[in-house]
């Protein structure tokens, strides 16, 4: 028996009239979105346009899963923000925007990390989970919650000027892993705080996951799922790929190995994260870095970027050893252990994992150079080349 969707209220016939007037879609649609739930996990560039558009379209319950705060290099892209809200929960601020937008909806707020213990609980409440995430480490921890509990997830990623898109659903397709069995080793692959992004990018590559949210909970046309959609902004271009599901795959494949959630930093080669480490790695500024050399404090300056960068800019009497290699040559730092220890790169992303690292291993000093070379470059040294 057919089960009828129950009627709108006047003003709901109002606000998604455009919808209803969709053959495909229509009535019984409009009622699926609005009894769906969707769990976006990251409200930063991929989450801010995607939650915007599943709230205006109605979707009936919207979980926002972020512990950070907006800061100003968030607003050329995160666009639920505004200047007014710098310093302010990035959840409590999307959460007001949100219900300002569309008052039928439901906005669960998670001001929390995702990590291995509370992502079974978190996930399993709703009916597609949307990545927005922007490391290694959540993005496998994702795809796996998202397999043991049979839920599909959304993918999407970018990076520069490119991003791509797919869905993920172990149950009648590929996952994650299957596409990427490993992750690439740490530091190999810039973040967009020490690469760039293009900030209208993230919108695009949302409103493609955002778009197949709507599918997934409607029923209607073709998902994504064993397609990968790649998109170039600089030659404006599609691309498609063909996936196939992994029958080795560790966690979908025909003999899974992985049952649980697992230790997601040290399968990504991140350093683990101790009870007694602080949460936030002490930073330096180039101008107080300036300062203590000119009054002779005794620093070891490490440069942890890649060979080629070191060829464009270095600063004077800093050691090299690239990020890669720095777990296996950490013996090369050993006499420095009582000094104090400032980690540069380019913008600071990858010498914080540096950072973290030497912490970890015991080394006691250790501060991050805020803003890396470039911020030396601004702020110090302008002869200092700039890339």
């Amino acid at each position: 028996m057919t089960r009828e969707a129950p009627p709108l209220r006047p003003d709901q016939y109002a606000r998604y009239r455009r919808h209803l007037t969709l053959p495909e879609l229509g009535l019984e649609g409009q009622q699926r979105l609005l009894e769906g739930s969707v769990l976006l996990v990251g409200a930063g560039g991929l989450g801010c346009p995607a939650a915007l558009y599943l709230a205006a379209a109605g979707v009936g319950r919207i979980g926002l899963l972020d512990d950070d705060v907006v800061s100003a290099s968030n607003l050329q892209r995160q666009i639920l923000y505004s200047t007014a809200d710098l310093g302010r929960k990035k959840v409590d601020v999307a959460c007001e925007r949100l219900l300002a937008l569309n008052p039928d909806v439901r906005v669960d707020r998670f001001d929390a990390r995702l990590d291995s213990g509370n992502a079974l609980e978190v996930f399993a409440d709703y009916d597609v989970v949307v990545d927005g995430t922007d490391n290694f480490p959540t993005r496998y921890l994702t795809n796996d919650a998202c397999v043991l509990l049979g839920k599909p997830n959304v993918y999407g990623s970018i990076f520069r000027f490119e991003g791509q898109a797919s869905v993920f659903d172990a149950r009648s397709g590929p996952c994650y892993r299957c596409l990427y069995p490993e992750p690439p080793p740490p530091g190999s692959v810039p973040s967009c705080a020490e690469g760039g992004v293009l900030g209208i990018l993230p919108g695009t590559i949302a409103l493609v996951q955002a778009t197949e949210t709507l599918k997934l909970l409607t029923g209607v046309g073709r998902s994504l799922q064993g397609r990968l959609l790649h998109y170039d902004a600089l030659e404006m271009s599609f691309r498609e790929f063909r996936l196939q599901k992994d029958p080795a795959c560790p966690i979908c494949g025909e003999k899974p190995e992985i049952d649980r959630l697992i230790d997601y930093e040290g399968f990504c080669g991140m350093p683990a994260r101790e009870g007694d480490l602080p949460s936030e790695v002490p930073v330096c500024s180039a101008a107080e870095l300036a300062r203590r050399r000119e009054a002779g404090e005794s620093i070891c300056l490490v440069d942890v970027r890649d060979a080629e960068e070191l060829e464009v800019a270095r600063i004077e009497g800093a050691r090299w050893i690239p990020l890669p290699e720095l777990e296996s040559r950490i013996g090369e730092l050993l006499a420095e252990r009582q000094r104090r220890i400032i980690v540069h790169c380019h913008h600071g992303g990858r010498s914080e994992k540096a950072a973290r690292l030497l912490l970890a291993r015991g080394f006691p000093h250790v501060e991050n150079l805020e803003g890396g070379i470039e911020a030396w470059s601004l702020t110090v040294d302008p002869s200092v080349a700039r890339y």
